[in-house]
């Protein structure tokens, strides 16, 4: 019976929805998360045609509208959505929040190049700019042990008072890297995204430019998670497995009188 399999395929696919919002749920307070939303296909139909043993009916076998016959659903994406946290103070004057569109640049170990909203940041004990992880940031920029404050504009501009020193100094930029499809980033943990075909090449500019967002020191971006929306859509999966488990339950009985006689 077809109605089993459909079924089975709408409780798979409500299981993996749920993962995907118990993941958001967990990530309420991860800083600069952003949730993920669950995408859905209907699978191949199966086109009937009507016997030809109706004489009265001069349409034959061919009907107008057709018979379709559906065969369940799949999770075809997971996609992120992009829309912006909202930035909370922190008493780091390294913390940064982004207001806008763009990534930190992160230099990982083995070379390559990874992406985060997470602007907590800190200072290595060589002084370096580093993620709570410990990966620098791209380009990299130190701040030297006789600095006394430091501050980073708008523009991304990290600027140094040295003790004794009457004006600050400018020690480099932190750039922000955009990208044409940043849906399409691949995710790869510790707050990190790396860059696909589908994200397309980064584009590096200065905070501030066109298209790119601002820095604000001292800040740092929340998770764009909203816990009482997540849970409505939790309800609804559940919901949904629960009505795909009675069909399951609804058709073995309906095939039970069959496998009596």
């Amino acid at each position: 019976m077809d109605a089993l399999r459909i079924a089975a395929t709408g409780m798979m696919a409500q299981q993996r929805n749920t993962e995907l919002i118990a993941n958001n749920l967990a990530n309420m307070n991860t800083a600069g998360f952003q949730r993920r939303r669950s995408e859905f296909n209907d699978l191949i139909y199966k086109n009937l045609e009507r016997p030809d043993r109706f004489p009265h009916s001069k349409a034959g076998p061919k009907v107008p509208g057709g018979i379709h016959s559906g065969l369940g659903v799949s999770q075809i994406a997971t996609y992120r959505v992009l829309e912006q946290g909202s930035l909370y103070a922190t008493e780091n004057s390294f913390d940064i929040g982004i207001d806008g569109a763009g990534y930190l640049q992160v230099q990982l170990p083995n070379g390559e190049m990874a992406y985060t909203r997470d602007g907590t940041l800190q200072l290595s004990a060589q002084g370096e700019i580093v993620t709570a992880d410990g990966y620098p940031i791209e380009p990299s920029i130190s701040i030297p042990g006789d600095t006394v404050d430091v501050t980073i504009n708008v523009r991304g501009e990290v600027l140094a008072l040295l003790d004794g020193e009457t004006e600050p100094e400018n020690l480099g930029i932190i750039q922000l890297a955009i990208f044409p499809n940043a849906g399409g980033l691949r995710s790869e943990g510790n707050n990190l995204f790396s860059a696909t075909e589908a994200s397309g090449e980064p584009l590096i500019g200065q905070s501030g430019g066109t298209g790119f967002g601002t820095l604000m020191q001292g800040f740092v971006e929340r998770s764009n998670v909203n816990p009482v929306e997540e849970i409505t859509h939790l309800i609804t999966a559940q919901r949904h497995y629960e009505m795909n488990s009675k069909v399951i339950a609804t058709a073995e009985q309906m095939m039970t009188p069959a496998k009596n006689r």
